[in-house]
């Protein structure tokens, strides 16, 4: 029985490799266009649908930090049919409307010139993704991508500088510019879906043929899938996959595709990389940025009325200070009445945009707010990595927090919080629940591996009440430096 059982196996895994020895042509083409211009550089645009815009890039400005020259804000004047608009490059920033086009800008020059690599295949000034005004912004379903709440826990998204795991402060290397975006959730117990239909390309170490010129790079926790526009999208760092996810497989719109981990080159923290690859305006693959996509999609599945957004993070100096904006957030209503900032060291502050100096190094978690007109409030977190430059070898510390289930929580029900601290070796991590029950007390693994089994500290709760309830945690570096983490866990009244 064995022996016939192997050989089926190769069989079927032969009849895959010729069923699938090249990959296949695009079947659909996306709604969106793509150029590349360079600055004062004019072009044409046929819009899906036919509808004809002239676009200029007018004017581009870019703000690197003073510490690694890293591009933290990167902003594009653009001209659409005589109509002028501004655009903040990518970093958890939606496409605009202007005129007859939706406009947004994934990527501009600047990360080119210092990168760890070519992500984008940008060879000009910027680059200019337009839809129709009132256009869906991708063609067919897209599902987001993880079981959670929109900002569950921490992100990294499109062309933000990483900070995790002491990246910041590195100096033998170019910088990482994130690339494809990062949902982080708690190890093994987020599950992990297919964002839209496709074909499982590779699993693991085992993939098709016939993918040689493709983004296709086998990984033992890398799970790739080619939609039907000619896309790739890479799943990366899960802890294990679904028994049906096999390279020659298609899969639909919200398959399991395995759970989320921290394998590979995660840096140790529990999160899912996506990142879609296509053929760009240069010849070169590049990534497709995908914030807008997941974004459209959380709105379709889970109909959210208001959503705080206090992202990116912020890298700065010992006495440098920090603009911390909140003008991201977005309200169904289409009004946010109130924006409501309370940081760690207790004070408080209002409005979309408020500036904060930071004193000490560390790794600050702030509190954002935001309130509709119908009374509605939402919260969300920046990071604020502060480091020492007269110590520029001590690595700013980091602590990833989350949490399961995140999706509907009621009075009662066990929820199990994880957390893991970075550059430390001594002390512990104190829990607020947030609820006024006494404080807890755990100790995520002291060991720099990045694949630690134990290296994540578990704890577990309960709410009695329904609420809103903000999670702090805090653990101090080996060199006296507060770290704070921070989730929200809204549990809503028991109507089960």
């Amino acid at each position: 029985m064995l022996r016939f059982a192997l050989l089926s196996t190769t069989l079927i895994l032969a009849s895959a490799s010729l069923l699938w020895s090249a990959p296949p042509a695009p079947t659909l083409t996306p709604l969106l266009r793509t150029v590349d211009l360079g600055l004062g550089e004019s072009t044409q645009v046929e819009l899906s649908g036919g509808t004809k815009v002239q676009v200029k890039l007018l004017d581009l400005k870019e703000t690197r930090d003073s510490i690694r020259n890293a591009v933290r804000v990167a902003r594009v004047e653009v001209e659409i049919d005589g109509q002028k608009v501004w655009l903040t490059s990518g970093n958890y920033n939606l496409p605009v409307t202007c005129g007859k086009a939706q406009i947004d800008c994934p990527i501009t020059k600047g990360p080119t010139t210092n990168s760890d690599g070519d992500h984008w295949g940008l060879e000009k000034d910027a680059r200019l993704r337009l839809w129709p005004a009132g256009s869906p912004l991708f063609l067919g379903k897209f599902v987001y991508p993880v079981k959670q709440r929109w900002f569950a826990s921490a992100t990294q998204m499109a062309n933000e500088p990483v900070f995790n795991n002491a990246e910041e402060t590195k100096k033998v290397r170019n910088i990482y510019y994130h690339y494809g975006l990062d949902f982080g959730g708690a190890e093994i117990l987020t599950e992990v879906v297919a964002a839209t239909d496709g074909l499982v390309v590779s699993a693991g170490t085992t993939a098709l043929p016939g993918y040689k010129d493709t983004p296709v790079a086998i990984r033992y926790d890398v799970i790739y899938v080619l939609d039907s526009q000619g896309w790739y999208y890479r799943y990366s760092h899960l802890h294990s996959f679904a028994d049906s996810v096999k390279a020659g497989v298609k899969v639909k719109a919200g398959q399991k595709l395995g759970m989320l981990g921290k394998e590979g080159a995660s840096g140790g923290w529990s999160h899912l990389h996506l990142d879609i690859f296509c053929r760009q305006p240069s010849g070169k693959w590049g990534c497709q940025e995908a914030y807008a996509f997941v974004w459209e999609a959380y709105r379709k599945q889970y109909d959210p009325k208001l959503v705080a957004v206090a992202r990116p993070h912020h890298f700065l100096a010992a006495g440098e200070s920090a603009v911390l904006d909140a003008g991201k957030s977005w309200s169904a209503e289409g009004k946010i009445v109130r924006y409501q900032w309370t940081f760690t060291d207790g004070t408080t502050a209002e409005g979309p945009r408020v500036e904060r100096k930071y004193v000490q190094p560390g790794y600050y978690s702030e509190i954002l707010k935001v309130t509709d007109a119908a009374g509605r409030s939402d919260y969300d977190f920046v990071v604020a990595v502060v480091a020492d430059r007269d110590h520029p070898q001590w690595v700013a510390p980091a602590l990833h927090v989350a949490y399961y289930p995140s999706l509907a929580v009621h009075p009662g029900d066990t929820v199990t919080f994880k957390a893991r601290m970075f550059a430390a070796t001594q002390g512990e991590e104190t829990w607020d629940f947030g609820d006024g029950t006494p404080k807890a007390v755990t100790q995520s693994s002291r060991s720099a591996e990045p694949h630690a089994k134990d290296g994540y500290a578990v704890i577990t709760h309960r709410y009695e009440r329904p609420g809103d309830y903000l999670v702090r945690v805090e653990r101090n570096s080996d060199h006296g430096w507060p770290a704070i983490g921070r989730v929200h866990v809204p549990v809503k009244a028991d109507a089960r």
